[in-house]
């Protein structure tokens, strides 16, 4: 049951808060299936926006105006209409790098992950990929992924107007700097250290002299949330919302 006093979140809110704030001022934003989370995020940016924000979710009725799926979302990042996008893996190495099929040696996996489906295609052509994987750990951020589903960076002369943009985990927030190839620590969640960060991933990356903590949701963005947010997100993923929510939250 989501905590009643002022101040108080769950982790599932402090993560929606950040990416929402990382989705602020764009035109239209897209949330593949089985991603509750940057779903969350994008429909309380779009009710932070008055409405401007268009948000196209997978796997949702309401807010989806694709009628033929997957197909009508590549067509709309072929043609440069799509701001904004979510990619998770398996694996996610320091290049950005993702592994959407498996570990051990392609094709004799030991681990089959998902697929790749449209990952690659999404990668370099949505200009502001936001990695997420709420699982923190050196199994998950690897030196190098055993498979590259998607590559994070391309060589100069390949024509690619899509790529990384930031990295959020459940213990804090990477951001990627494209000319260096690698990420940088840009905050880090309450209740989690910098040294803790280093000790649960697997590759190196960039760490300023001070690091600060990842912002918590103000009273307004929580109320939000836990209300329009909740009831619009309990839609397409009812059962994240119960356990998220409980009784605050209701399918519209």
């Amino acid at each position: 049951m989501t905590p009643n006093r002022q101040g108080e979140f769950q982790p599932e809110e402090l993560l929606i808060s950040t990416i929402a704030d990382m989705l602020d001022g764009l035109g239209h934003v897209a949330v593949g299936a089985s991603s509750p989370i940057p779903g969350g995020a994008a429909l309380l940016a779009r009710a932070r926006s008055g409405g401007s924000l268009r948000v196209s979710m997978l796997g949702s009725e309401h807010h989806n105006a694709f009628t033929n799926g997957g197909t009508e979302l590549f067509d709309c990042a072929a043609q440069g209409r799509i701001d904004a996008f979510f990619l998770g893996g398996g694996q996610i190495d320091g290049a950005a790098n993702i592994n959407l099929v498996g570990i051990g040696d392609y094709p004799q996996t030991k681990v089959r992950f998902p697929g790749s489906f449209g990952s690659a295609y999404l990668y370099f052509l949505v200009p502001r990929v936001i990695l997420f994987r709420e699982e923190h750990t050196p199994r998950v951020l690897v030196p190098k992924v055993d498979f590259i589903s998607a590559p994070g960076t391309s060589e100069p002369d390949v024509y690619r107007p899509g790529g990384p943009y930031a990295l959020v985990t459940g213990r804090c927030v990477f951001t990627f700097d494209k000319a260096r190839k690698g990420f940088s620590l840009a905050s880090v969640h309450p209740g989690h250290t910098v040294d803790e960060v280093a000790e649960n991933t697997g590759f190196d990356f960039d760490v300023s002299e001070s690091v600060d903590e990842t912002k918590p949701p103000d009273a307004a963005t929580l109320a939000l949330i836990r209300g329009r947010v909740a009831d619009e997100i309990a839609e397409t993923y009812p059962a994240f919302a119960t356990r998220v929510f409980g009784d605050n939250a209701s399918v519209a």
